[in-house]
């Protein structure tokens, strides 16, 4: 009998190096808007020749333009998004992250899923402590975040446990920990997790579009202390909105 187990977890995604280099020269911009030619090569520690054509090739197709020797997202970055008829073309917009936030008094993040992290596309709330937690670190582990947690359950069978086996063998207690809270998160539809050595407590819950599809997680964060007393009250406001945000239809318009 042959065996399929190494074949499967060898189909599961890879790193590779120049595609390594291409985000980490976007990720550079969006977090760097104006960074200039020789901060990108020292951020990728690669050679000025090599970086010099990842930058045209990339100026060539749109996703960065060049104001006196500057560096920023072009066009392209944006018209992908709106064309991919998802959370980022409008489904979920600023206004409902705001309502969420005024109607429970905590930071609310909207993440996706970019591979096998979590990628926060919006925030509402946010205080200078929680906002520049989430803007310095733009790729979170999905088993390590309440909102990567939710949709991996949400995700098919099959490409969950894909999934799983390729964190086995670097993370099998974060594998255990998962696995043990699966059946709760599925069954209440919210998955919970804790940060900052338990001071922050986080609440997340899968956004459907009207096909049903997952598409994105809102979370809840604040101090666990605070929320605890109110815990179940907090999560039906969660589920509430994001019930409603799965009911609306995409606005090109409105882009988060």
């Amino acid at each position: 009998m042959t065996d399929t187990s190494s074949a499967s977890d060898d189909s599961g995604p890879k790193n590779h190096r120049t595609v390594d280099r291409v985000t980490q020269i976007l990720e550079e911009v969006v977090y760097h808007p104006g960074i200039g030619f020789a901060e990108i090569a020292r951020a990728l520690g690669a050679p000025k020749s090599s970086v010099h054509g990842f930058i045209r090739g990339l100026q060539a197709k749109g996703w960065l333009y060049e104001v006196d020797r500057r560096f920023y997202l072009g066009p392209a970055v944006y018209g992908l998004t709106l064309a991919s008829g998802h959370i980022r073309a409008g489904q979920v917009t600023q206004t409902d992250l705001d309502a969420l936030h005024k109607a429970t008094g905590l930071t609310v993040f909207l993440g996706v899923e970019a591979g096998d992290h979590l990628i926060y596309i919006g925030e509402s709330g946010t205080d200078s402590l929680t906002g520049f937690a989430a803007r310095s670190n733009i790729r979170r582990t999905l088993l390590t975040t309440a909102g990567g947690k939710a949709l991996l359950v949400a995700r098919p069978d099959a490409d969950r446990e894909a999934y799983l086996r390729r964190q086995q063998s670097e993370s099998p207690e974060l594998v255990s920990d998962f696995l043990a809270e699966f059946a709760e998160i599925k069954k209440s539809r919210v998955s919970t997790n804790l940060r900052h050595h338990g001071a922050q407590l986080a609440l997340a819950a899968v956004v459907r579009n009207q096909a049903g599809d997952s598409v994105a997680a809102a979370i809840l964060v604040g101090q666990a202390a605070a929320m605890r007393s109110h815990e179940a009250k907090l999560r039906r406001a969660l589920l509430k909105h994001v019930d409603s945000w799965s009911r609306q239809t995409v606005s090109a318009r409105e882009p988060i």
